[in-house]
């Protein structure tokens, strides 16, 4: 069991960090909310939107190829970092090039109103280089985590959040006190502020990924412009299922906020997309919880693989990586009446009753980012890429057909279903093709318990924040007397 303690330390360490930067990204939410109104906030929903499914292009399944390859190959390291880095640099440069030339159609396509035209080509171009500085620090960031240089990984990490934060705090706060107070240096900026403008949160994000390649320089020195065909090959027919993969993830992650603002009409569109943006970042704390498993669990999984108890440890992760979702399943909606004040806005919170959806959308995607190591370690990426589609095409084909009757709702009741539905097919396809020996029915009673659970919280005591965290006190003691016998030999035998 010393082996499990092992993973725990591994995704407390890398976790830790990206923990830590998604809530102090978090805390810009009730600013955003505060100072944009909900038709601005659709803006910065949208266009985050169109970057994650670009940065999943531009990243090509690599980091998940890199890993998988230095354990395969591992007298081949410096050529398997090689191969990965060069491949993105290529995709990323192409990626630049092409986007700067036709920033202007792209920036006709996003809107219709020729007032703003101008303001979107400069989104646009913001935004293109931010992908491409993103993209070309993946590697880099990955072989930090594959050399367990922590406390680097971690660093730079808070340097990039704390560089986001800070200059958003500048451009929203700071520089109009300046100017109101005629401090110094408040004539030159009033000569170019633009006040309460949308663009500046972007200026902020290009800052810190320029900060966070500044310091990943040391990482870019050690690659070598040499690029090994052969394993290349191996390589790219490894990475590109789990390209495919990443979008159609990406595709159910974001496109219902993409065609929101395009099957509502125009009076309504940025102002529901900014509401559902909004109660999309309550489900965030689930979202952080699985990126921190992610990055300490990959890694782990890939060294671990040739261990004789491999599959043993992997159910006992899932085992618990489920009773810990489900705690924060509850926990967050026994909550949500103090959660909600983080979108400070009252306009916003119309939008909450989509929060239980998403988050048990969150759940889903938990598990099946954790049961999907299967078709990883098997070398069948290709089942991935399969799973996904199916995601990906009940995210497309019910979008469409739910959100103009039902708007955010239905993309949120979307959601929920693609990733249920990807949750299931993996898990049985992974018990034919690489079985594993979970629990399956004591998982499942925990995720039907905590589903009753936020029903009753949520819906039949209307969000009184007492009976909701009683009822999660009575479920966080039920699981530790079921599992006090389990808990008691990984924590205390060597």
């Amino acid at each position: 069991m010393s082996v499990l303690k092992k993973f725990l330390g591994q995704t407390a360490i890398y976790g830790l960090s990206t923990v830590f930067s998604r809530l102090f990204n978090f805390i810009l939410t009730p600013i955003y909310t505060g100072k944009f109104a909900a038709g601005t906030y659709g803006i910065f929903t949208t266009m985050y939107a169109y970057a994650s499914m670009i940065n999943a292009v531009l990243a090509f399944g690599m980091e998940s190829t890199y890993f998988r390859y230095l354990n395969k190959h591992e007298d081949k390291k410096q050529e398997v970092y090689n191969n990965s880095f060069l491949c993105i640099a290529f995709i990323s440069v192409l990626f630049l090039v092409t986007g700067l030339v036709f920033s202007n159609p792209i920036a006709n396509y996003l809107t219709d109103d020729p007032k703003q035209l101008a303001d979107y080509k400069s989104y646009v171009q913001y935004f293109i280089w931010i992908l491409f500085v993103d993209a070309i620090c993946v590697i880099p960031f990955a072989k930090l985590r594959a050399d367990n240089k922590a406390f680097k990984y971690s660093l730079i990490k808070f340097m990039n959040i704390g560089c986001f934060v800070g200059f958003n705090l500048l451009f929203i706060y700071v520089i109009p006190l300046m100017i109101k107070h005629q401090w110094p240096m408040g004539e030159w900026f009033a000569s170019w502020y633009r006040g309460i403008w949308v663009g500046y949160v972007f200026i902020a994000n290009l800052i810190a990924s320029l900060v966070t390649f500044v310091l990943l320089l040391p990482e870019f020195l050690k690659i070598q412009l040499k690029f090994d065909k052969e394993l290349f090959g191996k390589m790219f027919s490894y990475s590109w299922p789990i390209l495919v993969a990443n979008l159609s993830f990406i595709v159910n992650e974001n496109l219902d906020k993409i065609v929101l603002s395009r099957l509502l009409p125009d009076s309504i569109a940025d102002h529901e997309v900014g509401i559902y943006g909004a109660v999309c970042k309550i489900a965030i704390f689930i979202s952080i919880f699985i990126t921190a498993f992610r990055l300490g669990a990959e890694p782990f999984f890939f060294s671990h693989a040739k261990n004789a108890n491999a599959k043993k440890t992997y159910a006992t992760i899932l085992h618990y990586f489920v009773i810990a979702l489900a705690v924060l399943f509850v926990g967050l909606i026994a909550n949500i009446e103090l959660l909600k004040h983080f979108i400070r806005k009252e306009e916003y919170w119309v939008g909450l009753p989509a929060v239980p959806y998403l988050l048990f959308g969150y759940v889903c995607l938990g598990i099946y980012m954790n049961l999907s190591i299967w078709y990883r370690l098997s070398d069948q990426t290709r089942f991935g890429l399969y799973i996904s589609i199916v995601g990906a095409s009940i995210t497309i084909l019910l979008n469409f057909v739910l959100i103009p009757k039902y708007s955010y709702m239905g993309s949120a009741w979307v959601s929920m279903l693609a990733y249920f539905v990807m949750m299931v097919i993996s898990y049985v396809l992974g018990q034919k093709y690489y079985p594993i020996p979970y629990n399956l029915k004591r998982i499942l009673s925990y995720l039907i318990i905590s589903v009753i659970l936020v029903i009753l919280s949520f819906w039949v005591f209307n969000r009184n924040i007492y009976i909701g965290n009683a009822m999660l006190l009575v479920f966080i003691a039920g699981i530790a007397y079921l599992e006090k016998d389990e808990l008691k030999v990984i924590l205390f035998k060597k």
